[in-house]
């Protein structure tokens, strides 16, 4: 008898905690929401703003403020905010206090691509990503691009080449012609890097490097006006 009091006790016990979590929760659901923030990861909001990431959940969900949390679909709101091309992934949650959050991090841009007058950037996944109005990226900017399969080509060059820091520090243009052949264009001096084909990168890298130091010592860079890199072994120039 002792024992079946004690497990009525215990089921009475359990019964009140659920019931008490079930109203705080419905409680909690029912609260306003009284504040929107975003945040940009690395704290750089360059090519999009705080009020666009807000008109884009507004847009999803009316006026968020005037809604209780329970009414909201958190990972709705954050496919609305993906949706936008310049942001690569968002995140998207609600605090204790009735703050909603969302945190973004945009896209980054490694190439910006001309054609026709009209320009585009690649980001960093080789995915095509529009101008801003609010920030003008620092990347190379790439001329010749006339098929997918340029593009492609221009993604794998710019990961390839641009990783070595030296190289990130000098290229400043990038051309690809018919037969998908690289010329560069260097923040030293104003001459034309003919780099080829995107093969035996590394070896093209070390010899331009040691090209650079040499002319610096002997201070005759400006003689030159194009630097060959496609030979075996050797620079080949052009002298202006």
């Amino acid at each position: 008898m002792i024992k079946y009091k004690t497990y009525i006790k215990a089921i009475f016990f359990i019964l009140s905690i659920v019931g008490l979590l079930g109203f705080v929760n419905h409680r909690n659901g029912a609260r306003k929401i009284k504040e929107i923030q975003v945040e940009f990861e690395g704290g750089d909001n360059l090519y999009i703003t705080s009020e666009t990431v807000n008109k884009m959940l507004i847009q999803s969900s009316g006026n968020i403020k005037n809604q209780s949390k329970e009414n909201l679909f958190l990972r709705v709101l954050e496919q609305r905010v993906e949706e936008n091309e310049m942001i690569e992934n968002a995140e998207v949650y609600l605090t204790i206090d009735g703050v909603l959050k969302t945190r973004v991090l945009q896209r980054k841009p490694i190439a910006r691509i001309a054609v026709n007058a009209k320009s585009y950037y690649i980001d960093r996944q080789g995915k095509k990503m529009p101008l801003s109005k609010n920030y003008s990226a620092r990347v190379p900017i790439v001329e010749g691009v006339t098929s997918a399969e340029d593009l492609e080509l221009v993604y794998q060059f710019v990961k390839k080449v641009l990783e070595n820091e030296f190289m990130k520090k000098q290229i400043i243009g990038i051309s690809i012609n018919s037969k998908q052949e690289f010329t560069l264009k260097t923040r030293m001096g104003s001459q034309l890097i003919e780099f080829g084909k995107l093969e035996k990168v590394k070896i093209k890298i070390k010899k331009l490097k040691a090209f650079y130091q040499k002319v610096i010592k002997d201070k005759t860079l400006k003689k030159y006006r194009k630097i060959n890199l496609e030979y075996n072994k050797q620079v080949v120039c052009t002298n202006k």
